[in-house]
């Protein structure tokens, strides 16, 4: 995802960072953010508001979201933002060493997992996570790679990379 105010966004444009051509693909605009495909997004931690709203529009309707990043790449960052946008009221705190954060927004159930800590998928089913997928409104997961058969299909499936200690690129795997 670019943000317009650096890039005219026109078909067929090659995209550039840091004097690197990442992407020549047709693109379409919808609001402030031009779209690669189906979510393709570069953003800095100023822009995270933006992207947490632009991921509500888009994907709001999926009940489970997987994120799947290195170590400081800003998941437990982008799923406060998503769970402010969400209306929660809580301070919300990665779920390290408890698992599983549950809060509320506007009457509905949310879940904040971290999974990092999970030895394999049976210890993750003895902590509860497919109960509380089940039960939860909207789930959001960091570390899925730890147990990734609990995963259902329609899950949501997001990949954030570290380009550079300010820029993140996050978007949905082919």
């Amino acid at each position: 995802m670019f943000h317009t105010d650096s890039f005219r966004l026109l078909s067929n444009t090659n995209f550039h960072y840091k004097g690197t051509t990442l992407f020549r693909f047709p693109i379409s605009t919808l609001g402030e953010f031009a779209y690669l495909w189906e979510m393709d997004m570069i953003y800095t931690l100023d822009q995270i508001e933006s992207v947490a709203k632009t991921l509500l529009k888009q994907h709001g309707s999926k009940p489970i979201w997987a994120f799947f990043a290195p170590m400081g790449a800003g998941k437990t960052t982008l799923i406060g933002h998503i769970c402010k946008q969400l209306g929660v009221q809580d301070a919300v705190a990665s779920p390290t060493f408890s698992i599983m954060n549950e809060y509320e927004a506007n009457g509905k159930l949310v879940y904040h997992m971290d999974w990092y800590r999970l030895e394999d998928e049976a210890e993750a089913r003895r902590t509860g996570v497919e109960a509380a997928m089940d039960e939860a409104d909207l789930c959001f997961i960091e570390w899925p790679e730890k147990a990734p058969s609990l995963l259902p299909d329609d899950t949501l499936r997001l990949e954030i990379e570290i380009l550079d200690p300010e820029h993140r690129r996050i978007f949905i795997p082919s």
